[in-house]
């Protein structure tokens, strides 16, 4: 048979025709990972796919996620540990039930004003005198961590301690390859040089670690196994707490074994606030974040942001507002509930926000003055969240932190415990009248004993049926609930699914500062717009980094978040 040039040509575009109708394509190139099955999200793909390994042993969402905590000890050491605190919302499907637990570091009972400041009043401290307590012995708080992770695993928890211990002490045995990440942030931490454990650890020669090693750590695997074998008491007391307390008296540190013996976690009532027929959950008190967060929802409830763009100036400009009243309202009156009575639901009851709202203008950028506080009779990046589901529907939202990158850099000799620097995070201000920024807050002023208000807030969100639909959270210190705000926003305004939702360009305004912080990914039009109604534009790095889990009709579906390298969603195998 013999075919003309114009048979040809009409025969090539009738083929061409019948390939495009078959070639598949997307909407979006951030795809999350789908399963019906358990599924963890965290900021190291290691420690995610230790946590599935414990589902897919029969554990359920709680031990998955007790494995994660202690994993990233390992993977992650400039946030994940055992040597700071944080927080954990757990939802239990057959109860229907939503729990929160409080494990954030608490200040040494031998911790004062005079070994840290000297003689100085709250108005004579300048920055330069937070330095004792930026970084060494005397930043650390009493860890919380171990008590908050066993104590969820206490209440809830399916498989043995030993069973959910096993696979991170063989991890902490046989080592992890040093990322690109970790080298880097092992070369940006100057503090770790400045304690010799911890220089022993990450660096050779004096140089940090380089790509492509094997780090072993001996000294976790020792101390987890003495916490697989007596719980609470292989941390809180033994030989482990004896190391940190001589360590501490050596070098002028605060915590002794009576401070270790003292603590324990708090089961503490979840917040919340209607968004629009969603229930959204998160951390209260002593989480200033929360109340940010959960602030700026209800603000933005006065505002049908759906109708406007994601990414609009108009969009930015209000959540840039709405953020600003949501950190005004941490800044006063939010600490330790066991310190102060804080008036959580005055904070975030839908008339002060209507207030807050009232003088929010389309056209300029309110001033830190204009915006009311609650009259009632710095923080670092370097915190990190994971999110767990397991396929009965159970799941837990957690966060915590070291403070700093690697925290105070001190690693307890022996023990292979990073020490957190959370007594920065204190308003040591307080009593200075010509203050009226965080550092003097009532709420948060310094006591022995007392946990430090924190912008960890692990969220959890269920929809108008009331099915748990969102698993999200984010490091990013001060800049959290910006990062939480752009998620849960994303996926309930403008229908986006978890991946468009997770990597919608980001903006931060915090209260009493003037400056707008925005991602580079924000669009140059957007910005000359927001200049021009007064906002101060500052470029930042990259906002937050959440670990997300969206559920729909029984189907989760993971992100995690492209921002941070080495993050990653791990997947239940089907039995």
């Amino acid at each position: 048979m013999k075919f003309t040039k114009l048979s040809l040509f009409l025969l090539l575009v009738s083929f061409q025709e019948i390939q495009s109708d078959e070639y598949l394509d997307y909407a979006s190139p951030f795809h999350p990972k789908v399963s019906n099955n358990g599924m963890v999200v965290s900021q190291n793909v290691e420690s995610s796919e230790l946590g599935v390994a414990i589902l897919s042993a029969g554990g359920n969402a709680v031990d998955a996620a007790v494995a994660v905590g202690f994993s990233l000890a390992i993977t992650l050491p400039r946030a994940g540990n055992i040597g700071g605190g944080g927080f954990m919302l757990i939802y239990i499907k057959d109860k229907d039930e939503l729990f929160s637990i409080d494990y954030r570091s608490s200040s040494s009972l031998n911790s004062n004003l005079q070994d840290i400041f000297g003689s100085k009043s709250p108005t004579q401290i300048q920055e330069d005198d937070y330095d004792s307590i930026k970084y060494g012995y005397m930043a650390s708080a009493v860890p919380g961590t171990v008590y908050g992770l066993l104590e969820a695993h206490e209440k809830f928890g399916k498989l043995s301690l030993k069973e959910v211990l096993l696979p991170v002490i063989d991890q902490a045995n046989e080592g992890i390859i040093v990322s690109y990440d970790l080298h880097n942030a092992i070369d940006s931490s100057d503090q770790l040089k400045q304690n010799s454990e911890s220089k022993r650890i990450y660096f050779i020669d004096n140089e940090p670690l380089p790509i492509g090693s094997l780090l072993k750590r001996p000294d976790l695997a020792k101390t987890f196994e003495s916490i697989s074998k007596d719980g609470k008491d292989g941390f809180y007391g033994g030989w482990v707490a004896e190391k940190i307390q001589s360590s501490m008296k050596d070098n002028g540190g605060f915590i002794d074994s009576n401070d270790l013996e003292q603590y324990s976690s708090k089961f503490r009532d979840p917040i919340g606030v209607n968004y629009r027929g969603y229930s959204v959950y998160t951390q209260g008190p002593p989480s200033g974040g929360g109340i940010t967060f959960l602030t700026a929802l209800n603000v933005l409830s006065y505002y049908n942001l759906g109708k406007y763009r994601k990414d609009s100036s108009l969009t930015y400009h209000l959540l840039a507002e709405a953020l600003r009243r949501g950190h005004n309202n941490r800044s006063h009156h939010v600490g330790d509930p066991d310190y102060y009575d804080v008036p959580t639901e005055g904070l975030i009851s839908k008339g002060r926000a209507k207030l807050l709202a009232k003088n929010i203008s389309f056209d300029k950028a309110s001033k830190a003055s204009s915006i009311q506080k609650y009259n009632h009779i710095e923080e670092s990046k370097d915190t990190t969240h994971y999110s767990v589901i397991d396929r009965n529907g159970n799941a837990v939202s957690n966060t915590y932190t070291l403070g700093y990158s690697f925290g105070s850099g001190v690693t307890i000799p022996g023990t292979g415990i990073l020490m957190n620097n959370q007594m920065r995070n204190f308003a040591y201000k307080y009593g200075d009248k010509t203050s009226t920024s965080r550092a003097s807050s009532p709420g948060n002023r310094f006591e022995p004993g007392k946990r430090p208000m924190s912008t960890m807030h692990p969220v959890m969100v269920f929809n108008k049926k009331g099915e748990l639909s969102l698993i999200t959270g984010s490091p990013g210190g001060s800049q959290i609930p910006a990062a939480n705000l752009r998620v849960v926003t994303g996926v309930i305004d403008f229908d986006l699914h978890v991946g468009d939702a997770t990597m919608l360009p980001r903006i931060h305004k915090d209260w009493p500062y003037a400056d707008l912080d925005f991602e580079s990914t924000v669009s140059q039009d957007n910005l000359n717009l927001l200049d021009r109604i007064g906002h101060q534009l500052e470029l930042s790095d990259t906002i937050g980094s959440t670990q997300s889990i969206q559920i729909i009709d029984g189907i989760n579906y993971g992100f995690a978040d492209l921002r941070r390298p080495n993050a990653g969603v791990s997947i239940e195998k089907s039995n």
